[in-house]
């Protein structure tokens, strides 16, 4: 068990080691779903359940497979609990907001396959977390993951209506402002351990 406070690993989990922009986890959907502020904000909302659910199970799975002594099936255990919550994510949202699905489109499940969701449970049970502390750095990931794509995608919309060379549009452009917001997140590692 680790001796840290909740607070200290909401904010190590959020600003300091930020999965998207210090650990450089989950770049796909941080890519593809940042080109509007409110696409943006309901994937961080869909990651950070997502996020939550997977490291409360994650956190079961591994008492439960180190009291059987099988803790090689931990890998693929966690996939699967992310697979499926994943699924359970995508039907809720399919059924209450079809507009939120489209505007998703494949990303929604690229959620599955998302490394940062497979980095927490990893993570989390490497430092050796309870379980109280487990879901504080789940949500500080998740806060973490959100922050990135809503300022990114407040970025690029402003971008949008500025007069940028058409050499640097496109991809070019949002692949210079995630390393500039990289680096500005660079910045909080001198407040984390």
């Amino acid at each position: 068990m680790s001796g840290d406070p909740l607070w200290s690993i909401f904010l190590n989990a959020s600003l300091v080691n930020n999965f998207v922009l210090a650990y450089f986890l989950g770049i796909c959907p941080f890519l593809g779903v940042s080109g509007k502020l409110v696409t943006a904000t309901r994937m961080g909302g869909a990651v950070c359940f997502v996020m939550l659910v997977s490291s409360l199970c994650a956190y079961g799975i591994h008492h439960l497979l180190v009291a059987i002594n099988a803790p090689y099936l931990q890998l693929i255990s966690f996939i699967v609990v992310i697979a499926s919550t994943v699924q359970l994510v995508e039907m809720f949202i399919k059924k209450t907001s079809p507009t939120l699905f489209r505007a998703l489109g494949i990303f929604l499940p690229l959620i599955t396959t998302n490394c940062a969701i497979l980095g927490l449970a990893l993570f989390q049970t490497n430092k050796g977390y309870d379980l109280l502390q487990s879901l504080v750095y789940a949500l500080g990931a998740g806060v973490g993951f959100t922050l990135a794509l809503v300022l990114m995608a407040g970025i690029r919309e402003k971008l949008e209506l500025a007069s940028v060379p058409d050499m640097v549009r496109g991809t070019a452009l949002t692949l210079m402002v995630a390393g500039v917001l990289s680096l500005a997140f660079m910045g909080f590692a001198g407040l984390g351990a």
